[in-house]
C-alpha cells in the first residue's frame, strides 16, 4: 500500500526500462520486503518455542523444512507467481482484487454485500488490527539485540524502543519522498548481511540443508502431534508481509517485486534461516536470540544498528500503507472525510494522514509498555495477516471465475489448495487469540464497526434526501423565469445527480435569487485506482441555466474539485477565483422511527462532528464556499 515510487504508462504491472528499472528494484527492497525482510530477527526463536524447545535434529530439520516450504508455497507461488496476475489497471493490494471481484457481480445488491464484507474486514480492519504490531514488534525486536553486547541495557529496551517509535511518527509529516531514496541501498545491505551471517553457519553445518527436502516437514507435522500444529502459528511470522508484494505492485510494477524476490530476497531469507538452525544444532543453548548470535562480538554492534534501521523502514512501510489505504476506504465512502495531505509532486499516492499517524503511534506505544518485549508480542502478531490471506485466496476465486473465465473444477483445484493453507496457517494462529491475538481482532471489530456505521448512516442519510427533496426535473419545473439571477457562476455538491440537493433549495427559499450559470456537481469514485482524464468529467446542459456536471476520481486519487474544473473549462466555462461553491452541511439527528440502532447514531454523529468539511477534502478554496445548514433525521 506504501507509495515510494510511481509506474506511469506502462502495461498494467510491468516497470520502466532501465534505468528506471534499476531504480524501482532497490526502492521495491526498501519498501515492499521491509516486513517480510525483518522476520528472521524473531521468527525462528519462535518457532523453537511453539515446538517445546527442542533443539535435535529432528525438530530443528522439520521446523527449517516448513519455513522453507511455507515461503514457497504461499509467497512464490501464491502471490508472486498468481495473485500478481490480478492488476487493476496496474494496481495491486486488496481494494483492486475487491475492485477486480465487485465489478464482476451483476446483482447491485450482491456487489454492496461484497463491498462490505470484503472491504470492511480484509481491506481495513485485518490490515488495521495486525499493521499497529509491526512497529512495535519490528523495532523491539531489534533494540532486544542490545542486551547481548550489554546485558546491562536491558533495562532501557522499552524506553529506546519508544524512542525510536516517537521519532518515526513525529517525521511522518515530512513525507516519505527524501527518506524513501535511502530504503534500498539500506535493505540491500541487510539482506546482504542475513545471507553472509547464515551462510557462515551454513559452512559450517552443511546437513542442515537436508531441510529442503519437504520430507522433514511432513515427518515433523505427523510426529509431534499438537506441538506442529502450535509450531505453524510461530512458522506463519516468516511470511506477514507476504500482502505488501501484490499491495505495492502498482507503485513499482510485476517485474522489479519479482526479481527482487527470487535473485535476492528469497536465498537471503533461506539462508539465514538455515543458518540460524544450524547454531541452534551446534549451540543448543543460542535458542533465546538465535538472529543475533549469528554474529560475532565485534559485528553485533553493527548488527543491532542495521537491524534498527531495517525495523524502522518495515515500520515506514506499514504506515504508509495505513495512509494509502485510509484515502481509498475514504474514496469508497466507507470512513468518514479525514485531513489527507499530498507529501510529494511526484507521487501521486504519497500522503499524511494526521489523524492516522497520531493514533498509530498512541496504539504503538500503547502495545510497547503493554507486551514489553518482542517475544510477549509475538503471541499477538499473525493472526490478523492470516486472516487477509483467506479472504484474498476468496476474491481470487471470483476474480478467476468472473473475469479470467476459469472453468469450476480449475479454480477448485487451485484456490483450493490455496485454501487448505490459508485454513491450515489460520487456525494454528488463531490459538494466539488468549495470549494476545485478541488485540488486532479487537482494532479489526471497532474499524469494522466504524466503516460499517458510517456506510450506512449515509445511505439513510442519502434516502431521507431523496425522500423529502424534489426530483431534480420537478424543481426546475417549478422555477419562475422572471426569478432573479445575479451575475457569476454557482456550483452545488450533488450526491446524488437525480435529486435536487439541500444547499440549493434552502438557497433559493431563504434568499430568493439564482446565478446566471449553476452546475449540480456529482462526485464519483470508481473501483479503479486512477481515471483517465478524458473520462474525469462529463457536463449535460439542463434547463434554464443549469449544468449537470460529474466528476470521477479512482480510489487512489486525491479529488481535487477546482483543478478538474479548470482542467475541463471547454465544458463548462467557470472562473474558479470568481465562481461560489455552496454546500450543505448535514447535522444528523434522531427519529421517532430511526433506521440505525441507538449506539450507531451516537457514533455516527460522533464521526460526522469531527469528519473533514467537504470544501477541505475536495480542496475548494475557502474564501469562495458558503455552507448551509440542514438537520437530517437518522
Amino acid at each position: 500500500m506504501t507509495s515510494q515510487a510511481s509506474v506511469s504508462s506502462q502495461a498494467p504491472g510491468d516497470a520502466p526500462a532501465d534505468p528506471t528499472r534499476r531504480a524501482l528494484v532497490v526502492g521495491a527492497l526498501g519498501v515492499v520486503y521491509g516486513d517480510i525482510g525483518t522476520s528472521p530477527i524473531y521468527m525462528l526463536r519462535e518457532c523453537l518455542k511453539a515446538a517445546g524447545g527442542g533443539t535435535d535434529a529432528e525438530t530443528v530439520l522439520g521446523l527449517l523444512s516448513l519455513v522453507f516450504w511455507a515461503l514457497m508455497i504461499v509467497v512464490t507461488i501464491k502471490y508472486v507467481l498468481f495473485v500478481m496476475r490480478a492488476d487493476n489497471d496496474g494496481e495491486g493490494g486488496i481494494m483492486a482484487l475487491l475492485g477486480l471481484a465487485a465489478h464482476s457481480e451483476t446483482d447491485p445488491r450482491r456487489r454492496t454485500a461484497l463491498v462490505m464484507v470484503m472491504v470492511g474486514i480484509a481491506g481495513a480492519a485485518l490490515f488495521y488490527g495486525d499493521g499497529i504490531i509491526t512497529p512495535a514488534i519490528s523495532v523491539l525486536s531489534a533494540i532486544e539485540g542490545m542486551e547481548i553486547a550489554a546485558p546491562f541495557l536491558k533495562p532501557y529496551v522499552v524506553p529506546i524502543t519508544i524512542a525510536v517509535l516517537i521519532g518515526l511518527f513525529l517525521v511522518q509529516s515530512r513525507g516519505s519522498e527524501r527518506i524513501g531514496a535511502y530504503f534500498g541501498p539500506v535493505m540491500a545491505a541487510w539482506f546482504a548481511v542475513l545471507a553472509a551471517a547464515g551462510l557462515a553457519q551454513v559452512v559450517q553445518n552443511p546437513g542442515v540443508l537436508a531441510a529442503l527436502s519437504p520430507f522433514h516437514a511432513v515427518r515433523f507435522l505427523f510426529s509431534h502431534g499438537s506441538v506442529s500444529f502450535l509450531a505453524l502459528g510461530s512458522v506463519f511470522l516468516a511470511m506477514t508481509g507476504a500482502e505488501a508484494l501484490y499491495a505495492d505492485m502498482g507503485h513499482f510494477g510485476r517485474g522489479p517485486i519479482r526479481l527482487d524476490w527470487f535473485s535476492f530476497v528469497l536465498p537471503a531469507l533461506a539462508l539465514n534461516y538455515f543458518g540460524q538452525g544450524a547454531l541452534v544444532l551446534a549451540h543448543p543453548d543460542a535458542t533465546d536470540l538465535p538472529f543475533f548470535k549469528l554474529f560475532p562480538g565485534w559485528a553485533l554492534v553493527p548488527a543491532v544498528a542495521l537491524a534498527t534501521a531495517a525495523t524502522v523502514i518495515a515500520s515506514q512501510a506499514m504506515i504508509c500503507g495505513a495512509f494509502s489505504l485510509t484515502q481509498q476506504t475514504i474514496q469508497l465512502g466507507l470512513l468518514p472525510r479525514l485531513d489527507i495531505r499530498q507529501t510529494s509532486e511526484k507521487a501521486v499516492g504519497q500522503v499524511y494522514v494526521p489523524q492516522i499517524n497520531w493514533l498509530l503511534m498512541a496504539c504503538v506505544i500503547g502495545l510497547v509498555l503493554a507486551f514489553g518485549s518482542s517475544d510477549h508480542l509475538a503471541a499477538a502478531y499473525g493472526i490478523a495477516v492470516a486472516g487477509t490471506m483467506v479472504i484474498t485466496t476468496g476474491l481470487m476465486a471470483l476474480v478467476a471465475r468472473r473475469v479470467w473465465r476459469w472453468s469450476v473444477p480449475v479454480t477448485a483445484a487451485v484456490l483450493g489448495s490455496f485454501l487448505l493453507v490459508d485454513l491450515a496457517f489460520s487456525s494454528a494462529s488463531a490459538v494466539k487469540i488468549p495470549q494476545g491475538g485478541w488485540f488486532p481482532l479487537l482494532i479489526g471489530a471497532v474499524v469494522f464497526a466504524l466503516m460499517s456505521t458510517w456506510r450506512r448512516g449515509r445511505q439513510v442519510l442519502l434516502a431521507r434526501n431523496s425522500e423529502e427533496n424534489l426530483p431534480l426535473d420537478q424543481f426546475l419545473a417549478r422555477i419562475d423565469p422572471a426569478l432573479p439571477r445575479v451575475k457569476g457562476t454557482a456550483v452545488y455538491l450533488a450526491a446524488r445527480r437525480a435529486t435536487a440537493p439541500y444547499s440549493l433549495t434552502d438557497n433559493l427559499k431563504h434568499n430568493k435569487v439564482l446565478h446566471e450559470r449553476i452546475a449540480l456537481l456529482t462526485v464519483i469514485t470508481e473501483r479503479v485506482p486512477f481515471v483517465g482524464g478524458d473520462q474525469r468529467m462529463t457536463a449535460e446542459p439542463l434547463d434554464k441555466g443549469f449544468t449537470a456536471i460529474t466528476l470521477r476520481f479512482g480510489f487512489a486519487e486525491a479529488p481535487d474539485v477546482p483543478a478538474a474544473l479548470d482542467a475541463h473549462r471547454g465544458e463548462f466555462p467557470a472562473d474558479i477565483p470568481e465562481t461560489s461553491f455552496l454546500l450543505a452541511r448535514e447535522t444528523p439527528v434522531p427519529t421517532i422511527h430511526p433506521e440505525l440502532s441507538r449506539w450507531r447514531e451516537r457514533l455516527y454523529a460522533f464521526v460526522t462532528r469531527n469528519a473533514v468539511s467537504a470544501s477541505s477534502y475536495f480542496q475548494i478554496p475557502p474564501k469562495r464556499v458558503v455552507e448551509l445548514g440542514t438537520q437530517v433525521g437518522l
